[in-house]
């Protein structure tokens, strides 16, 4: 069947000979039997910056052998595509993997006035759009999932709870910020509920941003600074005041250098909640996950980073200390310190701890955050990789094939509106974006532990 045009001018633009489309709307007349041209069809419409909603019309000739078929497909896409959210469609080609459409099609022509041969095209339909089948095929193709069942989405809320537990919050960073930024010698003062007006930065916070900033600069004074997100867009606006602020960065940094070592010094803390009288060690320790791929730095990415508590006692037995321990312990009293000073004074305590607690971390700590970060990124690249390879790959066919059918045209003196030159180049580059994406993947699959560090 030939390529024409819509008697209505301007209502219809032809781009393949068996379909008729508007900018969003698409009219198939000469259905394919293969189910992945209905797919590439309607995505020439459906397409990322499409605003209108669009339209897909199938025509199917009436009481034919093959339309029955047809028809029975679609009204069962049609039923699932409800029942899941419309994403059926996205998925044709991969329905019939096992059973090919062209096959059905043609028993139904050679054998559909058999009663038994129809019950069966109508088993094999009914199979092939089951919703079981439908859902494992949506859940391999997707990168990321629209619905979960009840314990996916009990271990995602676990895990939102751990992170909850081990994130720094915002009150934590106000108390921390209203002290230290004081104590450098700026001036801060509250305003409204949760806001504050910072009339004066010391010069010596603005000169350690000169150096270590990379965003905005520390200004002289601010007219309101906040710590919370609801709190950033009352009048007059305000500056959040969390990490990644050039505010919050300077401030660190600078107390570090003047009060790091009290970290390796230690603090004395009481934990209320145990009864016994036997003193331990709480150590905090940071370990980071790489990857193979660089940063822009050329140094290696870092794809997961973690905080650990470790205790230990005089008998040297470690123990998992939780997520935030600290949270329940308080300050020893002047009196509880004078009580402890034999206690303070113990050999145990004089030992080289850092090197031991590291070894611990390498031992224990270390191989289950790097599994745990594997298992997630290895499952989510090895998709990937299969759908890289399966959309590039049908490209890099189509345009050689496009090339090898446009080359043929021009040995045979016809005129072709693409150069067949240019459908070559084009399949060449897919090729070549193709093999770099695979070895971008492949060197995602290079998961590199960092030293744990005692902090």
């Amino acid at each position: 069947m030939g390529c024409y045009s819509h008697l209505s001018p301007g209502l219809f633009s032809i781009h393949d000979c068996d379909a008729l489309k508007t900018d969003r709307t698409i009219v198939n007349y000469d259905l394919p039997w293969n189910p992945n041209r209905l797919e590439q069809r309607f995505g020439r419409i459906h397409r990322i910056g499409q605003r209108e909603v669009c339209h897909l019309w199938n025509l199917i000739a009436k009481d034919t052998r093959e339309g029955d078929v047809y028809v029975r497909l679609l009204e069962k896409l049609e039923v699932e595509r409800e029942a899941l959210g419309g994403k059926v469609y996205d998925v044709l080609g991969r329905l019939f993997d096992q059973t090919a459409l062209r096959k059905l099609l043609m028993e139904a022509i050679q054998y559909g006035d058999n009663p038994a041969t129809k019950a069966r095209l109508d088993k094999v339909v009914e199979g092939v759009v089951n919703r079981d089948h439908l859902r494992k095929v949506l859940a391999e193709r997707a990168l990321v999932h629209d619905s979960m069942n009840t314990s996916r989405i009990q271990a995602i809320r676990e895990d939102m709870e751990r992170a909850q537990a081990r994130r720094l919050q915002p009150h934590f960073i106000q108390a921390f910020f209203l002290d230290a930024f004081t104590r450098l010698g700026g001036k801060v003062y509250r305003r409204e509920e949760g806001r504050w007006e910072v009339k004066h930065v010391p010069g010596v916070l603005r000169e350690r941003d000169r150096h270590i900033g990379l965003g905005a600069p520390v200004l002289k004074r601010y007219e309101r600074i906040c710590f919370e997100k609801d709190k950033v867009d009352q009048h007059p606006r305000a500056e959040l005041v969390c990490p990644g602020s050039p505010l919050l960065s300077a401030t660190i940094d600078l107390t570090l250098e003047r009060h790091g070592a009290l970290l390796k010094r230690g603090a004395v803390l009481v934990d209320e909640s145990d009864l016994h009288e036997v003193p331990r060690l709480l150590f905090y320790l940071e370990h980071a996950v790489q990857g193979g791929r660089r940063a822009r730095t050329g140094e290696s990415q870092t794809i997961s980073k973690r905080m650990h508590f470790v205790e230990v006692g005089a008998d040297g037995r470690y123990q998992d200390a939780g997520a935030a321990p600290y949270l329940d312990y308080r300050p020893a009293t002047a009196e509880e310190r004078a009580s402890l000073s034999a206690e303070l004074d113990a050999d145990w305590l004089k030992r080289s701890w850092d090197d031991e607690v590291t070894g611990y971390a390498v031992a224990h700590v270390v191989p289950g955050h790097v599994a745990q970060v594997r298992a997630q990124r290895l499952e989510h690249t090895d998709k990937i990789e299969r759908e890289v390879k399966a959309r590039l790959t049908k490209e890099i066919s189509y345009w050689d094939r496009r090339a090898q059918d446009l080359k043929e045209k021009e040995r045979a003196g016809k005129r072709t509106r693409l150069p067949a030159q240019v459908a070559q180049e084009r399949a060449d580059d897919l090729a070549a974006r193709l093999q770099s994406r695979l070895r971008e993947l492949q060197q995602e699959r290079h998961i590199i532990p960092a030293p744990p560090r005692v902090t």
